[in-house]
Formats: structure tokens, sequence, C-alpha cells
């Protein structure tokens, strides 16, 4: 599909499909259509190796005969190619005939007596993926044949090595090899062509120096002047670690070239430990603390208060809970960690000079739904920062799931793909930081500082006039869109927006740039932009998010389908433009990539004012936390900035790691070795028992049933995962959904298009696979792709990827990877809030929860630890909101939650005091956050659980066990033009009559506290100052919540002040009932005698 082919509308279901072109553009160029390689003999396709190359049956010529032929020819024919008569050699994988004995280079014991069965299965597992495609194109859609197609026929002579230069050995040293085929280079198998024209002239083709020479029966005249360079290069090395002593070579040298060669080779990345100076006397406070903790509650269980027993048993239970979860949120963070990335390394690696950059490709996601409520300027220059990222431009594609079908959402897409032919290579050439213009524009440049050229001076002010002007242009079509048409509305050709009706219309797909339609000013090409707007019905259920983000899983495996994935909400852009090459240095690196399912950086924000009055940055979590759970399985997802693993998205376990040989010590018993020797050896007479009977039973049946091989790798240890290629087709439609070529798909480890299909049939395919019945019966949302069932779906899909074994990483650039706008008003983070813990009540109640999900699986229990603390926190509301009743309560009745404290409990008490305050200095000191962020921190997490946490646990119960969706609204009060004006801005919610309340009977319970104690004279002082401490902890938790009750100009709504003393009227009537202001001095019974003393 090309860029400016048009908006493709379409439903699979209807059965209908419509290109609608903007006014002025030609007509799309006709899509080609690939053909695959064919075999001379039976015409079906020649296929693949199990390695994924084009199998090659005779490497003298490379005559194009598939795997069939070949076994054919080889067991009943003359055992000869028909092109070069040479007699056929034995390939891995097929079993030995006459003539095999003198072969001696193949070692392949597993498969020699096996010929149906196993060519049988290898034929499976390398054509699993076209052959779905060949027979199934047209399954349930109408033909191909309205699209115009053009066949163009392959070249017919091709250099192996396609003109480039491998080894840094030039192609005039290769050794030449007449042949009418080619292939692709690297090292790889001869890749056989179709030869049109016998007759055609012999062309020298190159071949690679570093393959088997016998593969191809030549020398070569490069390997002499190889082997000389390569020896003079190992003496350079040795003489420079002899001059340094045996070390490293100085990387300060004059040689270029040894560095090189080993930089090359060096891991992409690095975990750097906390220095044990840090760490150790961190760990020792959190012993001694568990330790005080155990004393603390022996005393307070055994010492109970008599005369408030209530108060006291309260207390008691409200501070198991905390201990709990302290317990919960504590341990996670043993083990924490940094990493260090090296980007010259992963450059060296994969960007070698002259050659095609070897980068894997990435698609980049980008959700939107109302674009009112989420500006189409903030999508824009988001997905400005995506195209002008610093990555292969080819290996780059932007897809944008408009979730509400909005006519402005893409009228501003495309206005912004033509300003970005002029922003992305201004972006390039002088490497500017961030490349979101909104923000880059935003910052204050000293134009004489580090010499700044005067035509930078110069184009920068020139696209800074190009930006107004493009915003001019996109807050008109915002202030166009304020009144909606009463026809709806219309596209500039006349044709009526088929997203007029949000809840009612079909799939859309339009190519803004990319291929033919997408270069900047300079001739240059663009990364591809797709807009995608997923088909929505009456009567089914979307999902929400969770279901537009798998939409674009499966739309872009369809079309470009990159091996790795990043999400981004619509507000958060790309602040460091070599943000994917840092996640590709831990997702490529040979040594930890395989078992990596995501690398999730940390979220930082802009527009947060300098206090952070409601600890919107959130360090304390993304500095401490997360780097805590790096060190055991990795972080969670937090839904956006997260670069992930395809394959990890469709419910495959983890590679299991090959276990190193077992070693024996001499200083174990002799019983231990006995018997894990004798345990050795069962185990192995059983592999062998199981290998004697396959071979036998291959020998016998020649063909054993699919379902038997299954079981037999099932048995093998390290072999538990599902075998794609074994499984029938039914089974992956059923689990991936009635598309052959997103199934196809999904057996691509390495991600790539498939060649088989043209293009119009994938673009057939991505309108079918958004349709809205697509996922009916399927595991989508249950074990693939993003999880549903709760609205915090981030939390959810990171913990199925860990229980299936995967391990995440936590990477933290220099300069933050991505930046995004947080709520900065009471209410709305309020509601922030809100949202995110009734998700974790959602998973709490459901059978995802980590308290009993999970089991069996590949999760550690450390991790675990850390998502049962995620799912269960809201619930620590109840007792927290008890625990702050309390003060309150006991300055009010003079009661108190414990007795009159001794020498040895006041002992405890202090301990646990001090073991607080030092894990929280300690954990400052090895995190490097501040202790401003610190205590923000801490009074929000009160604000929170007295509030938003408190309304999730009830909104939950009530959505899941009840049915019943309750909504909080927030409606904007008051605001101004000013810096921040937004943090002043009050909106109404009921989130803030709770808190609001627990701050107004403790201020009430102060007074009535220190007016009893003036009342009952000095000695009832004493025991008021606890109860004081008590009360003046939680109102100074609340401070920040009572600032923003308040406002600039201390303007509250009536409802609020209403509500809160209604509430407090009522304890303070209690506490008249109960307890009013009279003297508790208890002596006898004075009466008048009748004496008259004077």
């Amino acid at each position: 599909m090309e860029a400016g082919a048009g908006l493709v509308a379409g439903s699979h279901n209807r059965n209908e499909l419509v290109v609608i072109r903007r006014d002025g553009e030609s007509a799309p160029k006709p899509l080609l259509q690939l053909r695959g390689q064919i075999c001379q003999i039976c015409g079906d396709d020649v296929g693949s190796t199990a390695e994924g190359e084009f199998f090659v049956a005779c490497n003298e010529c490379a005559f194009p005969i598939c795997r069939t032929c070949y076994e054919y020819e080889r067991k009943e024919g003359n055992q000869v190619c028909p092109q070069c008569k040479t007699r056929f050699k034995r390939l891995k994988g097929c079993a030995r005939v006459d003539g095999d004995e003198e072969e001696d280079d193949i070692d392949d014991l597993e498969n020699e007596f096996n010929f149906e069965g196993r060519s049988k299965q290898d034929m499976q597992h390398a054509l699993a993926a076209d052959a779905m495609l060949h027979g199934h194109m047209s399954y349930g859609r109408a033909s191909d044949s309205d699209f115009p197609q053009i066949f163009h026929p392959l070249p017919q002579v091709h250099l192996l090595t396609n003109g480039q230069m491998v080894d840094d050995i030039p192609p005039e040293q290769h050794a030449l090899v007449p042949s009418f085929i080619g292939g692709a280079g690297g090292g790889k198998r001869i890749h056989p062509l179709p030869v049109s024209d016998p007759g055609l002239q012999v062309q020298p083709r190159s071949m690679d120096p570093s393959k088997d020479l016998a593969a191809y029966g030549y020398g070569s005249i490069a390997w002499k002047e190889r082997m000389e360079l390569w020896k003079q290069k190992q003496e350079k090395l040795q003489m420079t670690k002899d001059e340094n002593g045996g070390r490293d070579w100085d990387y300060d040298g004059d040689s270029p070239d040894l560095p090189l060669m080993d930089e090359a080779r060096q891991p992409l990345s690095r975990k750097l430990p906390i220095p044990s100076s840090q760490i150790s006397p961190y760990r020792m406070i959190i012993i001694i603390r568990l330790v005080v903790l155990g004393f603390f509650f022996h005393y307070r269980v055994m010492h109970p208060v008599n005369d408030a027993y209530a108060l006291w048993l309260v207390s008691v239970i409200c501070e198991i809970w905390f201990a709990l979860s302290w317990i919960l949120d504590q341990f996670p963070k043993w083990l924490p960690i940094d990493r260090e990335t090296y980007l010259d390394r992963l450059s060296l690696r994969y960007e070698k000079e002259g050659q095609s950059s070897q980068l894997s490709s990435v698609d980049i996601f980008v959700s939107t739904v109302d674009p009112l409520k989420e500006p189409p300027l903030v999508t824009a220059n988001t997905v400005l920062s995506i195209l002008a990222v610093d990555y292969p431009v080819d290996k780059v594609s932007c897809y944008v799931s408009d979730d509400g079908a909005a006519m402005l959402t893409f009228e501003a897409l495309s206005e912004m793909s033509e300003f970005a032919r002029k922003w992305v290579p201004f972006c390039k050439k002088f490497n500017i930081e961030p490349r979101a213009p909104e923000w880059y524009f935003a910052q204050k440049i000293d134009y004489l500082k580090d010499k700044v050229l005067p035509s930078f001076v110069k184009k920068r002010r020139a696209m800074k006039r190009e930006y107004e002007e493009f915003k001019v242009r996109i807050n008109a079509l915002v202030s166009k869109a304020q009144k909606v048409p009463e026809e709806g509305w219309t596209m500039q050709d006349g044709t009526l927006w088929p997203g007029n009706n949000v809840r009612d219309h079909p799939g859309m797909i339009q190519v803004f740039l990319g291929q033919s339609g997408g270069h900047d000013t300079n001739g240059n090409e663009l990364p591809r932009l797709v807009y995608v707007s997923r088909e929505k019905r009456p009567g089914f259920n979307h999902h929400k998010k969770a279901g537009a983000m798998n939409a674009l899983v499966r739309v872009s495996a369809v079309l470009t389908n990159a091996p790795y994935v990043l999400n981004l909400d619509c507000d958060h852009y790309i602040n460091n433009s070599k943000a994917l090459r840092e996640a590709m240095c831990f997702m490529m690196d040979p040594l930890l990539g395989k078992r990596v399912c995501y690398v999730q950086f940390p979220q930082r924000f802009d527009g947060i004012d300098r206090h952070d009055r409601y600890a919107n940055r959130n360090t304390v979590f993304f500095d401490i936390n997360m780097k805590g759970l790096d060190g055991i399985q990795g972080p969670i997802y937090v839904g956006t900035g997260c670069v992930f693993r395809r394959q990890a998205f469709y419910g495959y376990d983890a590679p299991k790691t090959k276990k190193r040989p077992t070693r024996t010590c001499n200083c174990w018993p002799k019983l231990c070795y006995c018997g894990c020797c004798c345990s050795g050896k069962r185990n192995k007479k059983k592999g062998n028992k199981l290998k004697t009977d396959m071979k036998n039973r291959d020998s016998t049946t020649g063909d054993p049933p699919v379902c038997t091989l299954e079981g037999v790798e099932e048995g093998i240890e390290g072999a538990k995962g599902e075998n794609l290629a074994l499984m029938p087709e039914h089974k992956l439609e059923k689990k991936f959904g009635q598309s052959p070529v997103f199934v196809a798909s999904t057996l691509l480890e390495d991600g790539g298009t498939l060649k088989s299909a043209s293009p119009a049939s994938l673009l057939k395919e991505a309108i079918h696979v958004i349709s809205c019945g697509y996922e009916d019966k399927t595991e989508w949302g249950k074990e693939v792709g993003w999880i549903y069932g709760s609205v915090t779906e981030d939390i959810l899909t990171g913990f199925k990827m860990h229980c299936h074994g995967w391990r995440s990483i936590y990477c933290i650039p220099a300069r933050p990877a991505f930046k995004g706008s947080a709520p900065i008003n009471l209410s709305d983070r309020l509601h922030q809030v809100l949202r995110w813990a009734l998700g974790s009540v959602e998973i709490f109640l459901s059978r995802h929860c980590p308290l009993w999900y999970g089991y069996g699986g590949g999760l550690k229990w450390l991790e675990r630890f850390s998502y049962i603390n995620a799912t269960i926190y809201p619930w620590t509301s109840i007792p927290l909101l008890a625990y702050c009743t309390l003060p309150a309560v006991c300055l009010l009745t003079g009661k108190f939650i414990t007795p009159e404290l001794s020498n040895v409990a006041s002992l405890w008490f202090l301990s646990l005091f001090i073991c607080i305050f030092a894990t929280s200095i300690l954990e400052m000191r090895w995190s490097g956050v501040g202790i401003d962020e610190w205590w923000r921190n801490e009074q929000f997490w009160v604000i929170g659980g007295v509030s938003a946490h408190l309304f999730a646990v009830f909104q939950g119960l009530l959505k899941v066990l009840a049915g019943v969706d309750t909504n909080f609204t927030v409606t904007s009060k008051a605001g101004d033009d000013e810096e921040f004006s937004e943090l002043y801005a009050f909106k109404w919610t009921t989130l803030l009559i709770p808190p609001t309340t627990l701050l107004i009977i403790n201020l009430i319970g102060v007074v009535a506290g220190v007016s009893n104690a003036i009342n009952n004279g000095y000695e009832s002082w004493g025991p008021l100052f606890g109860k004081l401490f008590f009360a003046f902890w939680v109102i100074v938790h609340l401070y920040p919540f009572l600032k923003g009750l308040l406002g600039r100009q201390n303007r509250t709504p009536t409802i609020i002040i209403v509500w809160s003393i209604l509430l407090a009227s009522i304890f303070s009537l209690l506490w008249v009932r109960i307890d009013p202001f009279l003297a508790k001095s208890e002596g006898p019974l004075l009466e008048e005698c009748g004496l008259d003393c004077n």
C-alpha cells in the first residue's frame, strides 16, 4: 500500500472496501505482485529450510528443486541434478541412501534413518507461513481481481553478495563461480531463483569466502591474503598487550583497528550494581526494622487498653495491615541495580560502513480517542518527534490509532505530514533536541553559547515561522470542529466522512507517508505514517484502549511486521532521539535480548510546578521501586514509553536458557554424590530408550503422526513451548483469528512481511483484522495481545508476560527518553489516581490476581510480591481512613490507643520511628531522590488513600460483583491564563469530601483537647502531647490537600463546606454527648455540715 493512495475504508462482515482519494490526487499506482520460487520438476514452490533460507538441492548450480522432488530423486531416481548432472549430496535432515557412506561431513544421526517422517516435519516448519497463504488468501472475502496487479519478473542473474562487501573484502577479490542464479550473502546458503532461459550467457558470481569452500567445489583466491592479514592483526594485538603488561590495549593508542575489532564484540549494555557502602547499610536496617516490628507488635498485642478496647483493637488491626503492606513494598527493592548502554558498540556491530543498517525494525503505536480532550496539536508534536527520531527511516513505522474516528484527527495528521517534510530534515541536519517543535521552540537558546552557526540561526527562525503557521492551521481546524454540521462531516471530494457515527462506522486506513509517497524537501525518504481507525458496530465490546492497541498489533503485523513495538500515549513525545537505540542495546544484545519481553523507560513530565504539590512526577516509584524490580525480573509495564518484543504479545513462553553441565565436588557426602549420579544415569537411560523407540517406530511406520512428535518434544527438557510449525491450522486460527496473513506473520520471529502476498491482499487483510468481530472466539485479550479485564491493562499485560518466564529491563538514559504532560490540579490528579486504583481492584477480584494466578510458571517470588502490592494497595484506604480518624476520636473522648508506656515500651516505639526514617534516608541515598520529593510522595499517599483509593474500592466492588458502573464526574469551576493556572483551577468531585472531613474533625479535636487540658489543669497536659502529635501527623500529611482546596483566592464551593460541616457537626455532637467539658477528677463528695466556721 502506497502513501497517498487515499483513505481505505471497509467492513469485512459486509464485504465492502472503498478507496477515497483526496481532491486533486491522481489514481494510485498499480500494486505489485511478487512470486516465489518454482520447482522446475513439479511446479510447486521451492520453499525454505528450517533456518528461513531458500532450499538448495544442488550446491553446484543451485537448480530450483523443491525438497519433495529432491528426496524422491535421491531415493527412487538417478540421484543427480537434472541441470549439471552432479550427484546430490545428503543435506542435514535427510535420510541416507546408497552411496552416501563416503560423505562424512554431515553429522545428523537423528535423521539419517527417518525419511518421510522427518521430511514432513521440516517441510511443515519451513513452509508454514507461505502454505497458509497459498490456499486461504481469499478466505471469507471477495477476490483480488478488482485490484490492478503487475507481475515483475525477478532478475535472472545476481551476485551472491548483491554487490556488497563481505568481511571487508572487495568483490573483485572474491572467488568467481559461474552460475545462472544467486542469493543473499553474509555466510548463508545459495538462494535459488527461477531461470527462464537456460541458454543465457554465463556470468561470474561472487562467493562468500567465509563459507565452507567444499560447498562450491572451488578454492578462494583471497583466502591467502585474508590469512596473512589476520596473522598480522593477531601479532599486532599480542605486541600491544605485551606493552600494556598483559592488560587490554590503551584506547588512546594510534591504532584504531584493534579497538574497533574488539568493540564490535563487546556487550551492548551492562549492569551497574549499587555500591556496597550504600546498599549494605540499607539491607541491614531493613532486617533490624523487621526485628523491631516483631517486638513492637508483641508489646501492642500483649498490652491492650481496657478502658478504650475498641480504639486499641482498631489501631492494632490497622498497624498490622500497614506492616504487611510495607513488607510487600520493601522486599522487591532488595536488589536494586542501574544499567548502562553503549550506543557506539551498537553502531559498530549493526551499522557497518558501506553496508545497509542491520538494526531491527520498530513499529511505533500512538493512541488517541477524543481530539477535544486530547488536542490534535499535542498528538501532532508526538508524531513529529517520532518521524524525526535518530534511526534508519526504512526501519521506522508510526501507526496512529484514532479510536474516536474523528475527522479532526485525520485532517490534523494530513496537515502534520506536510509540515513533517520540512521539520524532519531540519532536525537531522542540526541534530536538535527535543524534536517535538512545541517544546523545542519553548526552550530559551543562547545563540552566543557554543558558537552557534549563523546559518542555524537563520534556519531556526524560518522553521519557527513555519511552525507558527502550522499551529494556526491546526487551531483553525479545532475551531471548525466545535460545531458539527447536521448532515455530518464531508471530505474535500464531497464524500461523507465514514466516521460520522462514532459508535457505528467501518474500519479506516490511510498511509500518509512512507515508501513512494514519503519524501522530505531534500528528497530523502521519511518513515511510514499510517492512520488507523478500527471498525465499530453496536452490540460489540470494543475493550477501550486495550482493544485499540490489539488492533494496531494486527494491522502492523500485516503491513510491516517489525519484530519490536514501541507504544506511546498521544501526549508523550520522544525527548531523546536516540531512545530507540537505547532499547536496541538490550533487545539486540545476543547475550540478553532473547529473554527480554520489553524495555520500560521512566515517565518524565513537563509543565509541573517547581514544588510538585501533588507528587505528579512520582519519582519515588520510578527511581526507587522500578530500580529494585529491575534486579529481580524486571519492572512492571506502566502503559507508555515501552519497547516490546512482538513475539511476547502472542502468548509464547520465554526461551529456556541452556543448563550448564553439572559438576561434581569431592567435598559432598558420598551418599549425595551417588544419589545424583544414579538419578543422572536413570534419566540418561530414559532418554536413550526414548530415542531408540522413536528410531524403531520411524523405521517401521515411516510416517509418524504429528501428535506423536509433539508429545516427544514436550517430554524433552527445554522444549516445553508450543511447536507452532506442528500445530494444526485450525488451532492457530482459533488462537490468533481467521487471517492467514496475520497467522503466518506470527511464525516469523525476526519480523518481515510475507513475500508471497500481494499488496492488494495485504490491504484487504488489514481491513479484515480491524473488524469489530475479528476477536470473537479467539484468545485475543485472554492470552494474546493486551489483556482485557481491567482499566489498567498495562499492569495485567506485563504480569502475564512475566508469568510466561519473560524478563523486562528498566532503562534510564542520561537524557530522558520520553516526556509527557500530567494533570497538575487537585481534582484531575485524584481522578487519575482513582482510575489506576480501580484497575488494581478489578485485577484483585479477577482470575488474574497475583495471589493465586501464575504459580508453576516463570514468575519469581519477589516479583510476585510487587504485583500483589500493586493490586492490594487500594484496600489500604480502609485501615488508613480509620487510622486517620483515631486522633480526633482520642482527643474528643480523652482516651488513647496505648496504655501508659514503660521504659522498655518507649524503647521499642523510639526504635521503630528511627528505623522508619533510616530506611527512607538510605533509600534516598542510593536512588538519588531528594527529600522534598520523598516527602511529597508520603503526603499524597495519605491524600490519595483517604479519597481516590477509598472510592475505587467501592466502585470496583459495585462493578465486579453487582455489574454497576459508577463514574465520578469532574467539572471545571475556575482558572486563569497565568503560568500554572491549571494548578489553581478547582473542579468539583465527590472525592474531596472524605479528606476535607478528616481535616475538620482533627482540627476540632485539637481545639477540644487543648480546651479540655486547660479545664483539667497541669496533669492532663502530659497525656495530651501524644494525642496532639497523632492529630498533627494527619493534618501535616493533608496540608497540600488543604492548600489546593482553598485555591489561590481562598475560594471554596459551597457544597464542600456544607457536607464537611455536616459530618464534622455529627462527630462534635457525639463528643458533647459522651464527654462534655467537665473535670474528670474523682474525689470524695463534700456536703455542708451546718457549722459556721467563722
